[in-house]
């Protein structure tokens, strides 16, 4: 049995770098590899099948550290974490691209394994997915023009123009403000340029891609005071049993110091 899985599963990784799918999360193809982006998730919810070795993991490759593109190869936080976790469990990690949220969606629906895209647990959320153990706290800060008059600290988004990513907590938290013009985009760049030529006052995203946002775009600052506190965890469709099995590689990857060890290969003390 052991010389017939291992056959087969060459068979499916093989099978897997051959094959080109259209592109979920925006325009263009992409080829599908392990630990690379394949999209589109319709048209092959087949092979996201636990059963052929493979884990399809939804996310949104612009989220420098967790995940973003390095050439063709999707990498980062998240992207190392699944693989680890993949490794330990026995299965072939392949990395879905699509809009953020079109993830709950695809974990939901099976048309993807699980998803890390630097997600947070919220209440909201648990209501159609269930979450793993958390493997990070996360900052989200506020990003405003430097010398901003408009936005000094998180009172004054009560009554600005904000530049968030769709379906991010940032967009859920902000939602909130009733005098408030929120203005979504489909990457958290996309709010970026959009403050660098103000047509929003402030953007409020995780801190990590912040800081690299900052750091390509001058005359753009991180306001000192944060915005909310958070925990990162994977999500599951519910009532999978991946969730007590990606439990159980989490707990093993973290004693091993495996997680800290990723997180600080990207994330600077």
């Amino acid at each position: 049995m052991k010389k017939i899985l291992a056959a087969f599963l060459a068979g499916a990784v093989m099978c897997t770098s051959a094959v080109a799918l259209a592109g979920c999360g925006g325009s263009g193809e992409k080829k599908s590899t392990e630990s690379t982006a394949s999209s589109s998730t319709e048209s092959k919810a087949e092979e996201s099948k636990a059963s052929k070795g493979e884990l399809h993991m939804a996310t949104n490759a612009f989220f420098e550290p967790y995940e973003y593109y390095d050439n063709d190869k999707i990498v980062g936080i998240d992207a190392e974490i699944a693989q680890a976790i993949c490794d330990k469990l026995g299965y072939t990690l392949v990395i879905d691209d699509m809009d953020f949220d079109s993830i709950i969606t695809a974990v939901s629906s099976g048309k993807a394994d699980f998803g890390m895209a630097g997600m947070t647990v919220t209440e909201e959320r648990k209501q159609s997915i269930d979450f793993t153990d958390t493997y990070t706290n996360a900052v989200q800060v506020i990003i405003v023009k430097d010398g901003s008059d408009k936005v000094k600290n998180a009172d004054d988004l009560e009554k600005a123009a904000i530049g968030v990513q769709m379906g991010t907590t940032g967009d859920i938290y902000v939602s909130d403000f009733k005098d408030a013009t929120i203005e979504r985009y489909n990457k958290g760049a996309d709010a970026v340029l959009a403050l660098s030529q103000g047509k929003v006052d402030a953007v409020v995203i995780d801190n990590e891609p912040a800081k690299a946002f900052v750091a390509q775009n001058e005359g753009l600052k991180i306001l000192d005071e944060p915005f909310e506190n958070e925990e990162y965890a994977i999500c599951v469709a519910k009532g999978s049993d991946l969730t007590e099995k990606i439990n159980g590689a989490l707990k093993e990857l973290k004693a091993e110091g495996k997680v800290d060890e990723i997180i600080k290969k990207y994330i600077k003390a």
